[in-house]
């Protein structure tokens, strides 16, 4: 079974929220009254050794992807893929596709009513930074140093300023703040985890709050060999919802790019 963040036990019904997205309960969909019975009966034994082989699994996937990142992007590769320099080209035709929706993207993402304090997770090279930072009072944050110091570099040259830190955009927030993007994060979020982690954006949110965000389609045309996680609107849309924002608009801009919005 796929893990939830929150659920009715499959043996009790009782309604059970977790505390994290590595808590057995939402792997096993059992409350914990329900997980301290399981040396009694057969189905709750069997429902928590289920849950332990698929947390491992979940967990696996996600170490091999983030150590696959870790070794082979360095910062300049981030720029590349936006440039559709180097590997990342696919001829005149399918790069002017791509640079009209990349143009259409930051279109979209500047008449979005983000204000005040607002944080970009996992922002890499801090290619929308500038956007961002020209609209409220901005946090960078991403988990390698190498990649904000280009986007310290980027934000100098718009004369542009903002709060630069090393963290990981699973950490739990430690504020509530106006306003949350994220750019071409959620294709690193594993189907099993993306009600985690719209659970974790909707944390960091004050009522109200706007989450953006900007993430790709499966065009064989749109990267490299080594493409990421794919999510349909109609996905990330219902994982919205159910993570308790009160309004979500996911769409596409043609071939390349997710563009979605919600409303805590």
């Amino acid at each position: 079974m796929p893990f939830r963040p929150t659920f009715d036990c499959l043996w009790c019904g009782t309604a059970w929220t977790v505390r994290g997205p590595d808590d057995l309960e939402g792997w096993a969909q059992l409350c914990p009254t329900c997980v301290g019975k399981a040396g009694d009966n057969g189905f709750l034994r069997f429902r928590l050794r289920d849950a332990l082989a698929e947390r491992g699994a979940a967990t696996a996937v996600a170490e091999a992807a983030a150590a696959a990142d870790s070794a082979a992007t360095d910062p300049g590769e981030y720029d590349d893929w936006y440039l559709r320099r180097g590997r990342y080209s696919h001829g005149p035709v399918h790069d002017a596709a791509w640079n009209a929706e990349l143009d259409a993207a930051g279109l979209w993402l500047d008449e979005l009513p983000l204000r005040g304090s607002i944080v970009e997770l996992a922002a890499g090279t801090g290619w929308w930074s500038p956007l961002l930072a020209g609209k409220g009072e901005l946090s960078i944050y991403d988990a390698a140093e190498s990649t904000l110091d280009r986007a310290r570099e980027r934000l100098v040259a718009h004369r542009l300023r903002a709060h630069l830190h090393v963290r990981d955009a699973w950490a739990e927030p430690d504020r509530q703040v106006d306003g949350l993007f994220a750019g071409f994060w959620l294709g690193h979020v594993a189907q099993s985890r993306l009600d985690a982690f719209v659970a974790l954006a909707r944390r960091w949110l004050v009522p109200g709050g706007t989450f953006a965000f900007v993430d790709s389609l499966p065009d064989p045309q749109s990267g490299a060999v080594d493409n990421p996680v794919f999510h349909t609107p109609d996905e990330v849309r219902a994982a919205l919802l159910r993570a308790g924002f009160a309004q979500a608009e996911v769409t596409t801009s043609g071939r390349f790019f997710l563009l979605g919005r919600a409303t805590a």
